[in-house]
């Protein structure tokens, strides 16, 4: 006699989650370079854009390596842009899986977004791989904070992403007006530069923006003499948490609306 086990609800979740986690793992590296290429692009990137600042400052930005310096910026502003693509594509991607009454949009997005972690997993490990041929020593001295931020903005794209792919699946314009809005993002974010850089009277300009708040406290987790003046914890963990309220009551309000159009 066959034992029908009953799963939970949870258990569910977590199951088609897992689900579709494998199938973006699958199509997401089903080409020939696979993950390396995920790992080596943005590797290559920080290399050029390192030396060419290094050249500039000596070989150092504001007593951290500017290796180091460069590398924190660019994962962390890879890392939101991806995982808000992913999660907000995500929606329109499986939309025909949404037929099977177990998955739901947010179940695709969390997984775009668990995919893109795992590939900047890789990107940090290929990194300190790096360091290690160049000879240059591998400091992180508050790896709590550091983990805090990248978990904070991870959240954040995952929310905002997950915004934008309800909206876009009233309007697919949508869209444009998303990659119009985060291209900017990545010459206002700390990238190339840190917020000492600027007279601090004009830090309201910047400040205002999460991601520069993560990047500039990634680089103070790593080297505390990098300095935490203009940015906070708590306003990124404020900013994080509205999103992911406002992300959460839009989605209970309209997701079955939306994949039904």
């Amino acid at each position: 006699m066959t034992t029908v086990v009953k799963r939970g609800p949870w258990k569910i979740w977590k199951d088609v989650i897992f689900a579709l986690f494998a199938r973006e793992i699958r199509t997401g590296f089903n080409d020939k370079l696979g993950i390396s290429w995920a790992v080596i692009n943005p590797i290559i990137f920080i290399l050029m854009l390192s030396l060419l600042r290094g050249r500039m400052e000596g070989g150092e930005t504001h007593t951290i390596p500017t290796f180091v310096f460069m590398a924190y910026g660019m994962i962390l502003i890879q890392s939101f842009l991806q995982t808000l693509g992913a999660s907000a594509n995500s929606i329109s991607k499986n939309k025909a899986l949404f037929a099977f009454r177990q998955v739901q949009p947010i179940s695709a997005a969390i997984a775009a977004g668990l995919f893109e972690l795992l590939t900047k997993v890789f990107v940090v490990l290929g990194i300190f791989v790096v360091m290690y041929f160049l000879n240059m020593e591998i400091q992180i001295e508050n790896p709590i904070l550091l983990i805090t931020c990248f978990g904070l903005l991870w959240i954040f794209a995952l929310a905002v992403g997950l915004i934008f792919g309800i909206a876009e699946m009233y309007v697919s314009e949508v869209k444009k007006i998303r990659e119009l809005l985060t291209r900017p993002l990545f010459f206002i974010s700390g990238v190339f530069f840190a917020l000492q850089d600027f007279p601090q009277e004009y830090w309201y300009l910047l400040n205002w923006n999460p991601i520069l708040h993560a990047v500039e406290l990634s680089r103070f987790a790593a080297y505390s003499s990098y300095g935490d003046n203009g940015v906070s914890l708590a306003f990124l963990s404020f900013i994080t948490l509205v999103f992911v309220f406002f992300a959460l009551a839009i989605y209970q309000l309209f997701w079955r609306q939306a994949i039904s159009r």
